[in-house]
């Protein structure tokens, strides 16, 4: 949460500023949005229409730094919260390896709450899958709303998806599990299985166990892998993910040696070659467009 960037306050003054002709401390004219009397923007004087323009704009600057400000106000107080959990003894916490040991010699259930686009990658061998949060589907004016932000602030980059709580989970954990069932709940980087173990703690399950680090941090003798990637990798997508230009990626080439490094080279070269053709094919389009524009 610290990675979000908060737009400037003044921002808002500066757009008020430019759109006005002058800067001005004074509140926008109110429009009644559900008066049959009040004209559309298109047949709005210029002045009004800018300044209706502008309120918008202040609007939505407002609302989104209203729902940032929100979500690192939730997830420092859930810190707080998960922190107590695990300081008091609530859950326990295993490495990895410990996750590894406990799952083969004491025959605990690894709980696995990742969402499906990350578990389908690979999953721990018997592992049982239940996941807290799970990919939106739904197109509703809100979800697509959240789908665009997503994407706009790093989603395209990291392929990270708009999920949602999953209704379900609670119900679907106590028809598997009885509440004296030792669970150990893993996700892909330890944060949703924090979640997962607060909710399960508060249902009435007392034996849990928390994988640090998630199924990200296991090396690969630690946790019997079943599926097409490495654990590591399971958490990864977008535009990072193709180009090869992740951490756990560039770990890989490390190892690996130039062969793996070269797919990803001819991939990044793909890129360009395919921006340079769009390009020339727009300007190819353009010129033809006026072409047919002058007769």
């Amino acid at each position: 949460m610290g990675s979000l960037r908060l737009p400037s306050l003044n921002a808002l003054t500066v757009l008020h500023s430019d759109f006005g002709g002058k800067q001005s401390t004074k509140s926008l004219p109110r429009i009644n949005l559900l008066s049959p009397s009040m004209p559309s923007p298109m047949k709005m004087t210029s002045p009004l229409r800018t300044r209706y323009f502008c309120r918008s704009v202040i609007k939505m600057r407002a609302g989104e730094e209203d729902f940032e400000l929100k979500q690192m106000r939730d997830m420092a107080a859930a810190k707080k919260r998960w922190d107590a959990m695990i300081r008091e003894g609530k859950v326990k916490v295993l490495t990895p390896r410990e996750a590894g040991y406990a799952i083969q010699l004491s025959n605990k259930t690894l709980l696995d709450v990742r969402p499906s686009i990350e578990h389908k990658k690979a999953w721990v061998k018997g592992s049982t899958w239940i996941p807290i949060f799970e990919v939106d589907d739904r197109l509703d004016p809100g979800t697509l709303s959240r789908k665009i932000t997503t994407f706009m602030m790093g989603g395209w980059w990291s392929g990270v998806p708009t999920l949602s709580y999953n209704n379900q989970f609670l119900s679907m954990i106590k028809e598997k599990f009885s509440e004296d069932m030792n669970l150990i709940v893993a996700c892909q980087k330890g944060l949703r299985s924090l979640a997962a173990c607060e909710l399960l703690y508060n249902a009435g399950y007392r034996n849990l166990f928390w994988v640090q680090g998630g199924l990200e941090a296991a090396k690969e003798e630690e946790l019997v892998k079943e599926g097409p990637q490495p654990l590591k990798f399971a958490g990864l997508g977008g535009v990072s993910e193709f180009l090869g230009w992740t951490d756990q990626q560039r770990a890989a080439a490390a190892k690996e040696g130039w062969g793996y490094r070269l797919l990803f080279s001819a991939r990044l070269v793909g890129v360009f070659l395919v921006a340079d053709a769009l390009f020339i094919g727009a300007q190819q389009v353009g010129r033809y467009i006026q072409e047919i524009r002058s007769h």
